[in-house]
């Protein structure tokens, strides 16, 4: 009977490590009401574009055109915190591309300096930094892309595994900011993790990259 109750409880732990027990304190914001973008603004690379040609809300979800680039971001600073956030590709459509923005800082432009999580369709759960923010790649799985056209100075790391779900099903993606450490789960695993992070505070942003998204739940949940 000891053996097995020990079994048990290292098959537990081994369950809870894979998950992210998100903090559900008084503190969490709901950053989407469900109903409208009141609250939110936009940066997009063609400033003659209106924000609600890219971005509306319907039976209670954020739905992204994906054209032009650009992101959906709350004037609210955050440097530790956990992120929930439930997406999928639009139904019937080809996947594409599009990230969740976190830290921004820097001038306002449509690649801020930032840390990404990577939800392009196949990539989804890589860690970036854009715009020459500081990631050492010393580091698993890590890269590097000197001076990209729009993002400037990349350093990233990859995922180590594929955990999204096929094209029009949701998916809901935790990301955990700890000083200069990320940590991402995807659908209840931990998929990746970075570290020499450059800590600063910034919005989070949902991005516009290049093929219809929708979001339906914004979590934050800030963090000493």
């Amino acid at each position: 009977m000891k053996i097995f109750f020990s079994v048990i409880c290292v098959s537990l732990l081994a369950l809870l490590s894979g998950c992210c027990c998100m903090n559900k304190s008084k503190g969490s914001t709901q950053l989407f009401n469900g109903k409208d973008l009141q609250g939110w603004k936009c940066v997009l690379a063609d400033s003659k574009v209106k924000m609600e040609d890219v971005w509306s809300v319907k039976d209670g979800v954020i739905i992204c055109k994906g054209d032009p680039i650009g992101y959906l971001y709350q004037d609210i600073a955050y440097t530790n915190f956990d992120l929930v956030v439930e997406y999928r590709w639009a139904p019937g459509a080809k996947p594409g591309n599009s990230g969740l923005f976190s830290r921004i800082n820097g001038q306002p432009r449509a690649l801020p300096r930032c840390v990404e999580t990577q939800l392009k369709h196949g990539s989804a759960g890589d860690i970036l930094t854009l715009q020459g923010m500081n990631m050492s790649t010393n580091q698993p799985r890590s890269f590097f892309i000197k001076n990209h056209a729009l993002a400037g100075d990349i350093a990233g790391v990859n995922k180590l595994e594929d955990k999204e779900k096929a094209p029009g099903e949701w998916n809901r993606v935790e990301i955990q900011a700890r000083g200069s450490q990320y940590t991402v789960w995807m659908n209840g695993q931990k998929i990746n993790e970075a570290t020499d992070i450059e800590v600063t505070s910034g919005p989070v942003g949902l991005q516009s990259e290049g093929g219809e998204i929708h979001f339906r739940s914004v979590n934050v949940i800030p963090m000493p």
